[in-house]
């Protein structure tokens, strides 16, 4: 499993990844963010999903099977932010889907924590 880690880059990928959805769940609530914003935010977010999802599987099924997860719902919450505009329902479905995709890419990392722990 550590040379799956070191090969794939997730440590740096898996930062930026959450740090993406974190911004996206910021110009979402806020009710102000332009089209055009929403379009870039959530845009890059999914690309780094698609480019992090890319480096699957990993050499744990457990861990590969949760990070499916977490990729399939944060580029979920993309797709959502990125059409929601001036929805507040929109908006609203998109961060559950973002929150619900951290919540399983947070559990993934402790599940690749310890199994590539000697």
């Amino acid at each position: 499993m550590t040379s799956w880690v070191v090969q794939s880059g997730f440590l740096s990928s898996s930062k930026v990844v959450a740090k993406d959805a974190q911004h996206a769940g910021r110009a979402l609530e806020n009710s102000s963010t332009s089209d055009a914003d929403l379009h870039t935010v959530c845009g890059v977010l999914l690309v780094d999903i698609e480019s992090a999802n890319a480096s699957l599987p990993t050499s744990d099924d457990r861990a590969t099977t949760l990070l499916s997860n977490a990729y399939t719902n944060l580029g979920a919450g993309a797709n959502e932010c990125y059409n929601a505009s001036s929805s507040t329902s929109a908006r609203a479905k998109a961060l559950k889907s973002l929150s619900s995709g951290l919540g399983e890419l947070s559990e993934a990392s402790a599940r690749i924590a310890s199994v590539s722990t000697p």
